[in-house]
């Protein structure tokens, strides 16, 4: 269910039906289930019942990506992990709880990490994954020190069935001797389960309670990040799916905080009804891993969009992390808060206004000032191609101008002297200096040998 909701804030009421010969509802929301959609109903009785409910067939593909999306958020708090399909996530975390501030704040912090996805967790502790498996499912945690195994004698007997090899034929054999909770189960004859072919049964109360070892596969994060969400129902409406990006980037962030990295650009895919893609890349100045400063390049772009049909799915695509280690912050406040401030600038101007309106200036290996620079995209090397060490005002003018006589002006510096460009027809040849107007401002000027006339070029900050 969660799959198809966690792409809207509000939406409308949702339930998912299995793809078999005669559909039927297999899961509804609290919403569905109040108009009376409930699991097990015919799908078309279900229609006929409540028409406004939204009726999706179940995709096991999507959830297979979904899970794994959320193995890579969770990697965060611990390398040590592995998958339980179709729907749970083991964590190994006795060495991250001093680092996350003890048992709650972890759950916590896992809690927030989810809800930034738009999923819900339920989750359990335990000193052995199965049994912290079956705890989630009961939605309780074992209580810590010895004596921890007794909690399970009051599991459910369905749990079981749960992460082992216990069949459905064991569960209902054991069902029809009226046991129900686990605490019965262990107090039954292990010969007697031995020769009923429910050696499983045993095996997994051992593995449970820690008996005998349960290794797990350990989960490897992907080195590429890519997210799909399916959209509950189709828009054409840019401000809805402002809101299912933010889940999309917010798997996004787990993932780079789990490299202790950052992204400078990511690959937005929307995908029509008709299955046409509209693609766009969301490119920053600097690595980041900020949701505030992602999203808000994300909305500029998508502000500026005409969507060409309504879209149904998106995709978020990420493969060059960036490392980006933690900084100490500075007693005196982040002396690189200018910059970032700056490059954000950059950032949203060229995500509203695209790349090739924004440009930056680079020297150019040419002695003739007019032509020492050129016009380069923001994010091209930066590279040092200048000619000369000898100062340069940060303002030239676009054309010299004359200024008569020299008298009045106070020289500083000088003379530089610049004779260039015969091979080009575009030939100069002056002598250049940094003088004091009578206002006290510095001038660049320099003397024309052409003319023997001086002309003012350049203003110093």
């Amino acid at each position: 269910m969660q799959v198809f909701t966690r792409a809207t804030a509000e939406a409308a009421p949702c339930a998912v039906f299995d793809d078999a010969r005669r559909p039927c509802v297999i899961a509804a929301d609290t919403r569905a289930r109040a108009l009376g959609v409930h699991s097990g109903e015919a799908l078309m009785a279900a229609h006929a019942i409540a028409p406004d409910v939204v009726f999706r067939a179940r995709d096991t593909a999507l959830e297979v990506a979904t899970l794994d999306e959320l193995a890579a958020a969770c990697a965060r708090f611990t390398p040590s992990l592995a998958l339980a399909p179709p729907d749970t996530i083991l964590l190994e975390v006795s060495a991250s709880l001093r680092l996350f501030g003890g048992r709650e704040a972890l759950l916590q912090a896992l809690a927030d990490t989810l809800t930034g996805l738009g999923l819900i967790m339920r989750s359990g502790l335990a000193p052995t994954p199965l049994a912290a498996h079956w705890f989630a499912l009961a939605a309780t945690t074992a209580p810590v020190g010895p004596g921890w195994q007794d909690a399970l004698d009051a599991l459910p007997l369905e749990v079981l069935g749960i992460g082992t090899d216990v069949s459905a034929a064991t569960l209902e054999l054991l069902a029809e001797l009226g046991l129900q909770r686990l605490a019965q189960v262990r107090r039954l004859p292990r010969e007697g389960l031995a020769r009923r072919q429910a050696r499983a049964v045993l095996d997994a109360l051992a593995r449970a309670r820690g008996e005998v070892p349960d290794p797990r596969r350990w989960h490897e994060p992907p080195a590429r990040f890519a997210s799909t969400l399916a959209l509950p129902v189709a828009t054409a409406n840019t401000e809805p799916l402002l809101f299912a990006v933010s889940r999309l980037v917010a798997g996004l962030i787990a993932w780079l905080a789990a490299r202790h990295a950052g992204i400078d650009r990511f690959t937005l895919e929307l995908v029509h009804e008709d299955h046409s893609v509209t693609s766009f890349v969301i490119i920053s100045g600097e690595p980041l891993r900020e949701n505030s400063r992602l999203m808000l390049l994300t909305r500029e772009r998508l502000s500026a969009l005409t969507l060409p049909a309504p879209v149904d799915t998106l995709r978020l695509i990420a493969d060059a992390p960036v490392l980006r280690p933690g900084r100490t912050p500075d007693l005196f406040g982040d002396p690189a808060r200018n910059h970032e401030n700056a490059v954000l600038l950059l950032d949203r101007l060229r995500a509203r206004l695209g790349p090739q309106a924004v440009r930056r200036i680079a020297p150019w290996p040419d002695h003739r000032p007019e032509r020492a620079s050129r016009m380069l995209p923001v994010d091209a090397p930066a590279g040092d191609e200048s000619t000369t060490c000898a100062p340069r005002p940060a303002w030239l003018l676009e054309r010299p101008r004359p200024i008569g006589a020299a008298e009045g002006l106070e020289f500083v510096a000088g003379p530089e002297r610049i004779e260039s460009g015969w091979w080009d027809g575009a030939d100069l040849q002056r002598d250049y200096f940094v003088v004091r107007a009578p206002d006290a401002a510095l001038w660049w000027v320099f003397r024309d040998h052409s003319d023997d006339g001086w002309y003012l070029h350049g203003h110093f900050g």
